[in-house]
């Protein structure tokens, strides 16, 4: 339902240019909104005209007018005075409204059927019955962004979004919780998946900017149907969950880059338990020290060159090779090998994985 405050600044538009005062009062006799005064006599000249079976009726200078949806009776309004265009004015008001009421129940049912496409709560004849409706265009190319707000920020988030994408071309901004905020991006021929990281990359760029807020963004694979956004929908969620537990150190996350990460990601809870103990056993890469663990890092983002990773930890070759081989020593695995290093890499992807599902209570 349109909102009290709607219906006070339109009216008082209306009198700024018309100079002629308003009041709309809903069927009890309740002053909505007024530009004026009501008195009690006033209410109860209101109250007996909504039950009447009149659309209109002047009684001294009081132009009644009942202001419908759908044929509904919703509210009445009040236009006071005694110029001759005081009626006319009413009536232009009661259009304005009634209008108004249709757009903003358009836009409810709209953002209703958008979360409820989101989460797969449609049969399919229902998603083109309404979207047919709503207006909405079926066979358009669209991806799901996702972004991470945390519950107080979210209102915020989603002013700035609507700030860069318009309704206007398709674009949609929604939530169906309270830590995200999700756009479904409607898209020309010519985008691609290059383009779709330009967007969530200005996404993070700009809430840093704007608001200062240090978000996340994932996206899903760009759809042709409007039934499959909520495939994309999902596909975002995964990335936005992979992304935080293997590259964490990344703002932006597309599905179709999780490579391993979502391999791992979909894999039982005990085999990974079952992994990590036949490669570990009881010293897990959780309880390295950080210089090692920072060591192992930074010589796999070298690809294993050991000249190059002692320059950039500014340490001797010699200490680089005895620290190598002071994990080997307690692991079994030396990350000089290509084999070993890939068992290592894939080990450490698995316990924080873990260390994830464990922060969830599993």
């Amino acid at each position: 339902m349109i909102s009290s405050q709607i219906i006070k600044t339109s009216i008082e538009e209306l009198k700024a240019i018309t100079k002629v005062d308003l009041c709309v009062l809903d069927l009890e006799g309740n002053t909505v909104a007024s530009t004026f005064e009501l008195n009690d006599i006033a209410i109860s000249l209101v109250t007996e005209f909504a039950d009447s079976p009149a659309d209109s009726q002047v009684i001294g200078a009081h132009h009644l007018l009942k202001i419908l949806d759908e044929g509904e009776l919703t509210y009445v309004l009040d236009a006071r005075g005694v110029n001759e265009d005081t009626y006319m004015i009413g009536k232009i008001a009661v259009s304005q409204l009634q209008n108004l009421i249709v757009a903003y129940k358009e836009r409810f049912d709209r953002n209703n059927f958008i979360q409820n496409l989101l989460l797969d709560n449609l049969l399919l004849v229902d998603i083109y019955n309404r979207a047919k409706k709503l207006h909405i265009e079926v066979s358009v190319a669209r991806a799901v962004f996702l972004v991470e707000t945390g519950s107080e920020k979210e209102s915020m988030v989603s002013e700035l979004l609507n700030g860069m994408f318009s309704a206007q071309v398709g674009d949609y901004i929604t939530a169906v919780d309270e830590s995200n905020v999700i756009l479904i991006k409607a898209l020309s021929q010519d985008d691609d998946y290059e383009e779709l990281e330009h967007i969530a990359s200005t996404i993070v760029d700009m809430m840093s900017m704007e608001a200062m807020l240090n978000v996340r963004v994932s996206y899903g694979t760009i759809v042709e149907e409007l039934k499959d956004v909520s495939k994309s929908y999902k596909e975002a969620k995964m990335a936005l969950d992979v992304g935080k537990i293997f590259y964490a150190e990344k703002k932006v996350t597309a599905y179709n880059r999780l490579g391993i990460g979502r391999l791992i990601y979909q894999l039982p809870v005990n085999l990974c338990r079952i992994f990590i103990n036949e490669i570990f056993g009881s010293n897990v890469p959780d309880e390295l020290d950080e210089e090692t663990l920072t060591t192992i890092n930074k010589f796999f983002e070298n690809n294993l060159n050991v000249s190059e990773t002692s320059r950039q930890l500014f340490v001797h070759r010699n200490t680089l090779v005895y620290r190598i081989e002071k994990l080997a020593k307690s692991t079994g695995l030396d990350i000089r090998t290509f084999d070993d290093a890939l068992t290592f890499k894939i080990a450490l992807m698995v316990v924080n994985y873990m260390k994830y599902l464990d922060s969830l209570g599993y």
